[in-house]
């Protein structure tokens, strides 16, 4: 059977969202104090001279705080109302053509985040309400949203969009992307502010990219990710756009590093296979914790898919997380991702995904998990698939399950 369908909650999954938030402080810290790094004068002898008498002019605030100078240069362009040609994507340029200029000054107070999805450069630049997404090294806009310019439309890559993400059962010394897939979720936004989260129950009986038929997640050990992302794209019939990896070891270190997992757990669960139990109620997991929870079947009442649908639910949980934490807090996030997993998404890709994330609101997200009644398959035991299934795959023709 396929389990109802789960309307949202509005906060009830808040969780690794925080993560975006404490990833920001991280970078942040790496820094350090611009002071700090100042060469000590304590001790030194006086100066002489009239020059020594004479007050330095103060150092003038730079306009985007954070930014390299070619990004402080493209967004002096976008608020002047200048001609984008290539610096900016079609969609951006249609989206501007109206913006009523604001003069030659950047509205005070901007500020970039800058960091990288896989060795390219990505940046978010915050001003008031105005969001400007950018990739580099050459700074291109490829996206955001600019009320103070008049601008009514956001431009985060259009709608409906999907991405698969894998959760790799790769053990220490394997190979992360020829490992079975442990964890399906599709990720689903629709253009309009509605989403959902689509998990796909692992022993799911499907043809096979690679060839034959087989349980879901065994496409991945001989087609690599984008085999078992063609065998989800054939078996739902969703235009997938691409797929983000990680391992066990990278999940508890994306966790950890950013300080926990808040999340409402809906029930007491024992997870077996990691000696722990998660207790019901509001907490902050631990990487370890979290990953226990997510992975947990042996002792759900409905296993397999039990699991699925705690995987949505932390998925979610990040989601809600990631708007509260703002989208500032977006590039830390892929940085620190690329550093743990895998991805054929290109950095525009993933930056425009990340800020339609943001612009969802979370009580037009929905999830649920396909699955079906359980069968066999010579000696194997098996989810098959059935109607309903499938129709829970057409409903989420549109980007949203709410």
């Amino acid at each position: 059977m396929i389990l109802g369908r789960a309307r949202p909650r509005p906060l009830a999954v808040n969780a690794a969202a925080a993560s975006l938030a404490v990833a920001v402080a991280l970078a942040a810290c790496t820094g350090g104090d611009p002071a700090a790094r100042q060469p000590s004068t304590a001790g030194a002898p006086p100066s002489s001279g009239a020059a020594s008498r004479v007050p330095s002019a103060p150092t003038p605030a730079p306009a985007v705080a954070g930014a390299p100078a070619a990004l402080t240069s493209l967004v002096e362009r976008l608020y002047s109302g200048a001609e984008l040609g290539r610096s900016a994507t079609a969609a951006t340029r249609k989206a501007l053509e109206g913006r009523r200029p604001g003069g030659a000054a950047i509205p005070t107070g901007a500020e970039a985040k800058v960091g990288s999805w896989f060795g390219t450069p990505v940046a978010v630049v915050t001003a008031g309400e105005d969001v400007t997404l950018a990739v580099g090294p050459a700074w291109r806009l490829v996206g955001g949203w600019w009320p103070s310019l008049g601008v009514a439309a956001a431009v985060t890559g259009g709608g409906p969009r999907w991405v698969l993400a894998v959760g790799s059962d790769a053990r220490r010394g394997q190979p992360l992307e020829r490992s079975r897939a442990d964890t399906l979720q599709v990720i689903g936004v629709d253009g309009k502010g509605g989403g959902g989260v689509m998990g796909i129950a692992r022993d799911l009986w499907v043809p096979l990219s690679t060839g034959g038929k087989g349980k879901i997640n065994s496409a991945m050990p001989v087609g690599g990710p984008e085999g078992q992302l063609a065998t989800v794209r054939a078996a739902t019939g969703l235009p997938i756009e691409g797929y983000a990896v990680i391992g066990f070891a990278g999940f508890i270190q994306l966790v950890d590093d950013q300080g926990g997992l808040k999340i409402v757990v809906p029930q007491t669960v024992d997870a077996s296979h990691a000696h722990l139990v998660i207790q019901k109620g509001a907490q902050t997991l631990s990487g370890k914790e979290a990953l226990a929870y997510a992975r947990e079947r042996k002792t759900l009442p409905d296993g397999d898919l039990g699991r699925s649908r705690h995987q949505g639910e932390v998925l979610l949980a990040a989601a809600v997380q990631a708007k509260l934490a703002g989208p500032g807090a977006i590039p830390a996030a892929l940085t620190s991702f690329s550093k743990v997993g895998a991805s054929d998404l290109s950095a525009e890709e993933m930056l425009t995904f990340a800020a339609a994330l943001h612009r969802v609101n979370p009580t037009k997200v929905g999830r649920d998990v396909a699955g079906g009644p359980f069968g066999w398959a010579g000696s194997q035991s098996i989810v098959v698939l059935g109607d309903q299934a499938r129709r829970l795959f057409a409903s989420f023709d549109d980007g949203n399950l709410s």
